[in-house]
């Protein structure tokens, strides 16, 4: 069995911090910053992955454009704009912070299930990795009959996505 990023991050404690975690009160506040580690590190991977999606996007794009497929422009530059969207608000995401006198704190429980919603996160990026790689290799290969079906794949993925990370936020804010 896998470890989850959380599990990841807190077997990887220096012996000092194992230490420091025995203080009343300490362990707590670490096992949160842990936390909050993890999920910045998947949210650094996921951006990571998006990027390179979103650039290959603009590659197939690039492609149609030399092809001279100008009906399909317009919906892989909108799938481009739209991934550029949803993968900033992944990496410029909180990390699960709250000031001191915020009306919604942000507890432990809140934290894994912010984790558990990143974990999904992570799953349909790498869907959506796969399947640019896919519609990349056909246009680089001069097959475009099935482009339209591509289009059509990659957006249901980025509006799931979007819908994700949505439902993430509402966690963190409480609602």
């Amino acid at each position: 069995m896998s470890k989850t990023p959380f599990q990841e991050v807190k077997s990887e404690t220096r012996l000092i911090e194992k230490i420091a975690m025995l203080v009343p009160g300490y362990r707590g506040y670490k096992l949160k910053e842990l936390r909050r580690e993890a999920d910045k590190l998947v949210r650094n991977y996921m951006y990571q992955q998006l990027t390179s999606s979103r650039d290959d996007l603009k590659t197939i794009l690039q492609r149609l454009v030399d092809s001279k497929l100008t009906d399909m422009w317009t919906d892989v530059d909108r799938l481009v704009t739209d991934l550029d969207m949803v993968s900033s608000e992944i990496n410029h995401a909180a990390y699960g912070y709250a000031g001191f006198f915020d009306a919604v704190k942000v507890n432990e429980k809140r934290l894994d299930s912010m984790l558990d919603f990143d974990s999904k996160l992570v799953e349909n990026v790498a869907s959506l990795s796969a399947k640019v790689k896919q519609f990349k290799g056909e246009i680089s290969g001069g097959r475009f009959e099935n482009t339209r079906a591509y289009m059509k794949d990659v957006r249901v993925i980025v509006d799931l996505l979007h819908s994700l990370y949505e439902e993430r936020s509402n966690i963190m804010h409480g609602v």
